[in-house]
């Protein structure tokens, strides 16, 4: 049977990228800026320290910005991939029950007493170790 087809996870950043991609064309304008005012030789001056702190601050933006864009996205692809699983697990553990009166494929889940019913030999207080569970691990379903 082929693989159903999946939803393609939810992926942040739309509005991210925009800002990751605005500040890293400033920052290129910035640096543009500084490069033309430095080939021209001039003396520096107050121009020259605004294209510097310019070009410095849009880079470090766009990176910080880049980082927290990829980190967001990592994480929307761990928690898709973490849901798939969980769905994955719970349509896994619901088919099996089906298949719990077939001895050898599943072993069930166990389930407390119904109305008021308990195992013989136990008082009403008394625990049931987990490895004690009477006659059902025997194969003595049908007694």
């Amino acid at each position: 049977m082929a693989e159903p087809e999946r939803p393609v996870p939810h992926r942040p950043g739309a509005v991210s990228l925009f800002f990751v991609a605005k500040a890293a064309v400033f920052a290129l304008g910035f640096w543009i800026w500084l490069l033309v005012l430095a080939v021209r030789g001039v003396e520096a001056t107050g121009v020259h320290l605004i294209a510097a702190t310019g070009a410095i601050c849009t880079t470090l933006a766009a990176v910080v910005l880049g980082a927290r864009l990829a980190l967001q996205r990592n994480a929307a692809a761990r928690h898709a991939e973490l849901k798939r699983l969980l769905v994955d697990i719970s349509w896994n553990a619901f088919a099996a029950a089906g298949n719990a009166e077939q001895p050898g494929k599943v072993v069930p889940f166990p389930s407390a007493p119904h109305d008021g019913a308990r195992a013989p030999n136990r008082g009403a207080g008394e625990r049931v170790p987990v490895l004690d569970r009477g006659d059902r691990n025997r194969g003595d379903r049908g007694r």
